[in-house]
């Protein structure tokens, strides 16, 4: 047992060594059936050595010869023929580890090796710092040394710049260093030093005296018939703070643990979990709204400050203590206005206390309750962000939000109250970012949540539960009062929820009033992400109504950059041979939005492809040059499509786009049912709000755009064809047939005329001659080359012909760009280069017909 306990033990000194030695040789001497008895007293040796004395380290093990028949003596009398075993105490441990350091010092200063003093005195360092973690105060042996080592470089650099030859570079830095070193230990440690050079006796004598009061377990031996020998073990503990001194945490110390605190922050080796437990104990013992005040404020900061990773989030728990003392604090700054927390003010006492009184009716405390809320609330979407989706961890931690929207109104209700502009937008924001993307039934749930405290915010949600009222009032209170950010995000929020709601024209005319796409571009990531959304947004809600090219139009563009998720931040782009930095890394995944607002980009991509099938099929129906044909409107749609007309064999659809795909071939042959059926058999569609109207919307879309896509075809082989035919083929209201013929014949898509006495179209078939269609190519050139003509002449006179990008999408031409933003009705800047080929196509249209003209008369 003896040697099972001196095992545990961490101590290597030699006379140990030496004692245990002795220990097992008495103990292996003994006979075999007194081994029982013998485990008793080796315990006691170990309970006694156990404590620090100041005896000599030196032991002895007294040896004698025991007879057979001595076995049944008592342990007391055992005790009396052994000698107990000196161990040392983890004090006297790291004191010999020091004095073996300071020993390898003083030879290195006998041969003037610097780089191995240096690397002995960044050991001592080491061990007189762990040594002040747990609250012992610096030795004499430390002190004596750095005195000494003070003089010592001083001599060797004032010898160095006398001696001819000088020493080796790495000497060299390693004595410029040294200087440092011992510059800020004895910066550190000056007090010290000044009362060692004072009386050197006294501070040994006092050292001595501290260190044996750190002793505070003594072990005695208990026995009693039976029992085995055990310790004393005292319950009671007492907070000590640096030197060893007891902490006494009272109202009138309040001020100076506070500002003990704050110079201890960002501090190496600071203990912030320590620094959390004071911080409590001083709010216990806060007594005027002042010390609660001050002692809130530094709590929460510390809080924030546990976890410095930006990597990972702030604790459930953590986050938790720190949203409940955010409430406290508005709690008492709103009850009592005579105190008043803000950013910037004069200086003032940080020792003394101050009230009304002192301060003429109205306390300033230097704070931030507005980045409190941020803080609050950046930690709470971090947390989102690094939670598995998937489990019900995310769903658990989601239902903390509803405190957190509590906590940012009663912060709007107590800037409403105080009138402080700057912070009330600011958390009017956050409030916003709570809200516009949620439907009306959450929305209620966190407003009804928001009503629990005494002072409201005046802008709530109405009696009726308008959730567009409330975003209406929020954005609109931005839009006078916000800065420029603060207006833009607050147009993006409104525009969003708008789309949300169903509302597309008027989301629709708020962006385009509202000129965002001319100034996105140069805005902050997070808010063309925002905008990336509400564009988004606006597409599915024109595709929800059955506005097909709307929808078309508006998705376009930020398909055609192939970055849907990253443009969404809902995922990184991995680009083929380039690889991100841990730096690029940790910004792209902090900037990721949390699961629960994403957008799903495969019913997006879903919404797009049948968009775009709906658009393109009727117009490659229409045209006949291959040149023409490669003029596409959507390059994703059509790049797919060309990727499966290449299938030699075409299986099942599996993919939502392989479903698509087949749709769209099964439209080009005139089987409009086959299309159909495809498109609603897609499962996505489930996840849409009221998935049914949107089948039948689309079934209908379907049946239109058949139509016109079976009149491009056929047209040039029919002189006529019947309505009531194509009503019955397409199982279409002959009204509506008539009402489709009508528009294709007025828009001058179908060259034909319409009967309605004999409810049949008559075909007009003109072919152009090869010189028509040669003149019609040369008009075609020619709108291209003045279009580029105008752009170098304004890029040439300092100019700019540019088009809106977003992200990372560059590099569309004009053209297209104008093409796009006509089924907007956009006209931006970015067009010009567009509305000028439009107008070469126009002209190459015009000479056409009137070449068709003059050969038909």
């Amino acid at each position: 047992m003896s040697r099972f306990f001196r095992g545990a033990d961490d101590s290597d000194s030699d006379s140990e060594s030496s004692s245990e030695d002795e220990l097992m040789s008495s103990e292996d001497e003994a006979p075999a059936k007194t081994a029982p008895s013998a485990a008793r007293p080796a315990m006691a040796r170990f309970l006694r050595g156990a404590v620090g004395t100041d005896s000599d380290d030196s032991s002895e093990s007294g040896e004698g010869s025991e007879d057979e028949s001595d076995a049944g003596q008592d342990d007391d009398a055992e005790d009396e023929d052994r000698a107990g075993v000196r161990i040392l105490s983890a004090q006297e441990k790291r004191l010999k580890e020091m004095e073996a350091t300071g020993k390898a010092m003083e030879n290195g200063l006998k041969i003037n090796d610097w780089v191995a003093i240096s690397n002995e005195f960044d050991k001592l360092s080491r061990m007189v710092q762990r040594q002040q973690n747990i609250s012992e105060p610096p030795p004499p042996l430390f002190i004596k040394l750095l005195i000494s080592l003070e003089a010592s470089v001083n001599n060797t650099i004032a010898k160095e710049k006398e001696a001819k030859k000088k020493m080796n570079a790495t000497n060299a830095k390693s004595l410029t260093a040294m200087k440092q070193k011992v510059k800020k230990g004895a910066k550190e440690h000056e007090a010290e030093i000044k009362k060692y050079q004072e009386d050197p006796e006294a501070f040994e004598r006092e050292y001595s005296a501290l260190i044996s009061k750190d002793v505070i377990v003594q072990p005695t031996a208990a026995r009693t018939a039976g029992a085995v020998p055990g310790a004393e073990v005292v319950e009671d503990f007492t907070t000590v703070g640096k030197g060893g001194k007891a902490l006494q945490f009272t109202a009138d110390s309040i001020f100076k643990n506070l500002q003990a605190i704050q110079e201890a922050r960002g501090k190496k080796n600071t203990d912030r979990g320590e620094q959390i437990r004071t911080l409590e104990k001083l709010l216990e013992v806060a007594v005027t709204p002042y010390q609660r005040i001050r002692v809130l404020l530094a709590l929460i900061s510390s809080r924030f400050d546990y976890n410095t990773s930006i990597s990972t989030h702030m604790p459930p728990e953590l986050w938790l203590s720190a949203q409940k003392e955010v409430d406290q604090l508005v709690t008492i700054v709103a009850a009592d206005t005579s105190y008043s927390v803000q950013e910037t003010t004069e200086d003032y006492d940080e020792y003394a206390e101050r009230s009304t009184a002192t301060e003429g009716g109205l306390v300033r405390i230097r704070g931030s309750i507005i980045s409190f809320i941020d803080r609050l609330d950046d930690e709470f979407t971090r947390s989102l962000q690094n939670i598995d989706p998937h489990g019900t961890e995310y769903v658990d931690r989601l239902k903390d939000e509803k405190v957190l929207y509590r906590t940012i109104c009663r912060s709007q209700a107590f800037y409403e109250q105080t009138k402080q502009l700057d912070p009330l937008s600011r958390v009017i924001m956050r409030r916003l970012e709570h809200i516009y993307s949620k439907p009306n039934a959450v929305v209620q749930a966190l407003e009804s949540g928001a009503t629990d405290f005494d002072v409201k915010p005046s802008i709530g949600l109405s009696t009726q539960g308008d959730t567009t009222a409330l975003i209406h009032s929020l954005s609109v209170h931005l839009y006078k009062a916000g800065n420029s950010l603060l207006r833009t995000r607050a147009m993006l929020s409104h525009i969003y929820h708008h789309a949300l709601y169903n509302n597309f024209y008027t989301a629709r005319d708020m962006l385009l009033m509202s000129h965002l796409q001319e100034s996105i571009h140069s805005a902050d990531v997070a808010t063309q992400i925002l905008f990336n959304r509400t564009v988004v947004q606006l597409g599915l809600c024109a595709f929800r109504l059955g506005l097909i090219k709307e929808a078309q139009a508006t998705l376009l563009e930020i398909f055609t950059t192939q970055r849907v998720k990253e443009l969404l931040a809902q995922g990184v782009h991995q680009q083929r041979f380039q690889t991100l930095t841990p730096e690029q890394e940790k910004a792209e995944k902090q900037r990721q939005l949390p699961f629960h607002m994403h957008i799903n980009t495969e019913l997006l991509e879903a919404a797009f492809l049948v968009s775009s099938m709906l658009v393109e099929i009727p117009l490659l129906a229409s045209i006949d040059s291959e040149e023409q044909k490669r003029k596409t409107i959507s390059k994703p749609f059509r790049r797919l499509l060309d990727f499966a007309d290449r299938q030699v064999f075409t299986g099942p659809p599996e993919s939502t786009r392989d479903h698509i795909m087949q749709a769209s071939k099964a439209l080009q042959d005139g089987e409009w049912e086959k299309c159909r059926d495809l498109v609603q058999s897609i499962k996505i569609w489930s996840l849409m709000p009221e998935s049914a109207s949107v089948k039948e919307m689309l079934g209908k879309r379907i049946q239109e755009q058949g139509l016109r896509t079976y009149l491009f075809t056929y047209a040039p082989h029919y002189s006529s064809c019947s309505l009531a035919v194509l009503s019955r083929t397409f199982d279409l209201p002959l009204r509506t047939v008539t009402s489709i013929v009508s528009k294709m014949i007025w828009s001058e898509e179908l060259s034909a005329s319409l009967d309605q006495a004999a409810g049949v179209v008559v075909f007009h078939r003109m072919d152009l001659s090869r010189s028509q269609q040669l003149a019609q190519t040369i008009a075609e050139k020619l709108g291209v080359l003045i279009d580029q003509n105008e752009k170098t002449l304004d890029v040439k006179m300092g100019g700019s012909v540019g088009w809106n990008e977003r992200g990372d999408a560059k590099g569309a031409k004009g053209g297209e760009q104008a093409q796009e933003r006509r089924g907007r009705g956009e006209r931006t800047r970015g067009a010009r280069g567009g509305a000028r080929g439009g107008r070469g196509a126009r002209f190459a249209q015009g000479l056409g017909n009137q070449m068709q003209g003059q050969r038909a008369a």
